[in-house]
């Protein structure tokens, strides 16, 4: 898989490996950028980096959430599907 290539496996039990690669990228970029920042002695490069790093961790912010999310919902649906399952109680 090259870097612009994502396959989605679209039997994602829990999680999503999209999402979940997505995590991955956006974290990998804030630790550019502030590798990159820490490097930059031009205060207005400077701050746009650090405006890039803000916007990032929103990203990343959001996209935990929703994998949370995710994990959650399968976790009732998974308790739903048990309790069907389950002919003694």
């Amino acid at each position: 898989m090259n870097d612009i290539e994502v396959n989605c496996q679209h039997a994602c039990r829990n999680t999503c490996a999209t999402l979940s690669e997505a995590l991955k990228r956006e974290t990998a970029l804030v630790k550019f950028y502030e590798s990159v920042g820490k490097e930059c002695n031009m205060p207005e490069v400077s701050t746009f980096l650090n405006d890039l790093i803000d916007e990032k961790r929103k990203v990343i912010l959001k996209l935990i959430q929703k994998l949370n999310e995710i994990h959650v919902r399968s976790q009732a649906l998974d308790g739903i599907a048990s309790s069907f399952n389950n002919i003694d109680g």
